[in-house]
C-alpha cells in the first residue's frame, strides 16, 4: 500500500551508522573454514561455500567477534539462548552508538523523543529488546514503542515508512516519533547499526537545519513470491532460504513502484516537481542485497555507476548489515559530492516486500526558521548483529551446481 504525502512535511535531520571494530577479508573467511573444520575443508560443499564468498565481490565485513581469536573449540554454533544473549547485549550497545550519534546531528536531546519504532526479525524476546535500548539511552518511560517483525532485509525502511505515516498523524496532535530496527543475519550478512531523526515541520528549532526532505514513501508486496524468500526458526537455529530468481524479482519490483509512488502523489503536495523527473535525474540509494541485484537494477532503469555510487560502496567494502543498510547507504551518499537533489531509495525483504522513499536534499540554509516549539521527533536506528553463522540453505543443496546462491550475488 501506498501512503500519500501528508500536508506537513517531514525531515530527516540526523542520520548515522554504526560498524564494529572487527574487520575480516574474503581472505579470512577462507583461512577460518581450514582452521575450524580442517578435515573437511577439501569437501564439496566447504569449496562451494568459498567459492561463493569469492563471487560476492565483498571485500570485507564488520563483526562485534574478533575470528582470528576462533578456534576448534568455535566449532559448534552457540545455542538460541545465547546468541539472544549476545544480542540483547552487544546489538543495543551498538545501537545505542549510532543513536547517540544521529541525535547529535540533529541538536535533541534524549527528552524531546516520544516515539520508537523497532525492527527485528530474529530476536523473540518479550518484552522487546527495544525496550532496552531505551533503558540504555535513558530515555523517558513514556516514550511510545512500535515493534515490526519478518521484514529483513527491508526493515530500514519499514521501520522509516512507519514512522513517516505516525508522523504525519500525530503532525495534528505536535508529537514526534523515533524508529528502531533490528536484524540478525547468517552467511554474506556483516553487523552494523544506523539511526535517523525524523520530524515534522512543527518540530524544527531554529538552528535545526534538515538533511533530507522526506517527500513520499510507500510499500507493495510482489504477488506470487511468499515462499522465495523465508527465515524461519528451527530447532538448532535460524534457518534462510532464498530461491534463484530473488534478483529477478527484486529488481522487476523497483521501476513499477517508483511508478506508483509517482502516480499517487497527489498535486497539492507535489512542492517539489519531482513527479516529472526522469530516473536519470535522482540518485539511487539501492540496499545491496547482491551485486547481481545492484547490477539488475543499473541495466534495467540505465543507470551510471555514479547514480549507485553509494551502494557499490558499502557493498564492496563492508557487505550487506540487512536491515541497516539501506540506512548506511544514505547516510554515505550524502558525503559523496554535492549529487543530485532528489534521491529515491529502496531496500526488499521477505514476502517479497519491496519498500521505496523519494528524499529531497536539503537547501543550502534551512526555510523552517518559523518553527520554533519541539513537538514532533522520530529518531529510527537499525541494527544488524552478525553471529557465529548459524544454517543457511538455499532451494538447491551445495553438493548441486550453487546456482542458487550465485544468482543472489
Amino acid at each position: 500500500m501506498v501512503r500519500s504525502l501528508n500536508i506537513r512535511s517531514l525531515y530527516i535531520t540526523g542520520l548515522a551508522h554504526e560498524y564494529p571494530s572487527h574487520s575480516f577479508g574474503r581472505k579470512d573467511f577462507e583461512n577460518l573454514i581450514k582452521k575450524l573444520y580442517p578435515t573437511y575443508s577439501t569437501s564439496l560443499g566447504l569449496k562451494k561455500l568459498v567459492q561463493l564468498n569469492r563471487k560476492t565481490q565483498i571485500r570485507s565485513r564488520r563483526s562485534v567477534f574478533d575470528i582470528s581469536k576462533w578456534t576448534k573449540d568455535d566449532v559448534s554454533p552457540p545455542s538460541i539462548d545465547a546468541i539472544s544473549r549476545l544480542y540483547q547485549n552487544l546489538g543495543v550497545h551498538l545501537a545505542a552508538s549510532a543513536c547517540t550519534k544521529a541525535m547529535k546531528e540533529a541538536q535533541v536531546s534524549f527528552d524531546d523523543i516520544t516515539h520508537i519504532v523497532a525492527v527485528t526479525c530474529t530476536n523473540q524476546g518479550n518484552p522487546g529488546y527495544d525496550i532496552l535500548v531505551c533503558q540504555d539511552l535513558k530515555l523517558s518511560p513514556t516514550v511510545q514503542r512500535v515493534l515490526l517483525h519478518g521484514v529483513g532485509c527491508a526493515g530500514g525502511l519499514s521501520a522509516l515508512r512507519t514512522a513517516a505515516n505516525i508522523a504525519s498523524a500525530e503532525s495534528q496532535r505536535g508529537r514526534s516519533a523515533r524508529v528502531l530496527a533490528l536484524h540478525i543475519a547468517p552467511a554474506i550478512f556483516s553487523n552494523a547499526a544506523a539511526a535517523l531523526v525524523l520530524c515534522n515541520s512543527t518540530a524544527m528549532k531554529n538552528h535545526q537545519k534538515p538533511i533530507h526532505e522526506l517527500l513520499e514513501w510507500g510499500s507493495m508486496a510482489v504477488p506470487g513470491t511468499t515462499s522465495q524468500m523465508t527465515y524461519d526458526v528451527e530447532a538448532d537455529g535460524m534457518i534462510a532460504t532464498m530461491t534463484k530468481d530473488i534478483p529477478k524479482i527484486a529488481v522487476g519490483a523497483i521501476q513499477p513502484m517508483f511508478d506508483r509512488l509517482r502516480a499517487t502523489t497527489p498535486k497539492a503536495h507535489n512542492q517539489s516537481s519531482w513527479t516529472n523527473l526522469k530516473l536519470s535525474n535522482f540518485d539511487w540509494a539501492i540496499h545491496p542485497g547482491g551485486a547481481v541485484i545492484l547490477q539488475g537494477a543499473q541495466h534495467n532503469m540505465r543507470l551510471t555507476d555514479d547514480h549507485i555510487r553509494a551502494s557499490l560502496e558499502t557493498y564492496r567494502n563492508y557487505g550487506n548489515s540487512s536491515s541497516p543498510t539501506v540506512l548506511v547507504v544514505i547516510d554515505k551518499l550524502r558525503h559523496m559530492g554535492e549529487g543530485r537533489g532528489h534521491v529515491v531509495a529502496t531496500s526488499f525483504g521477505p514476502g517479497m516486500m519491496i519498500e521505496m522513499c523519494v528524499l529531497k536534499r536539503s537547501l543550502p540554509e534551512s526555510p523552517l526558521s518559523q518553527f520554533s516549539n519541539i513537538k514532533n521527533l522520530f529518531l529510527s536506528f537499525y541494527i544488524n548483529l552478525y553471529n557465529a553463522p548459524r544454517r543457511f540453505e538455499a532451494q538447491a543443496p551445495l553438493s548441486d551446481d550453487c546456482n542458487t546462491c550465485e544468482r543472489l550475488i
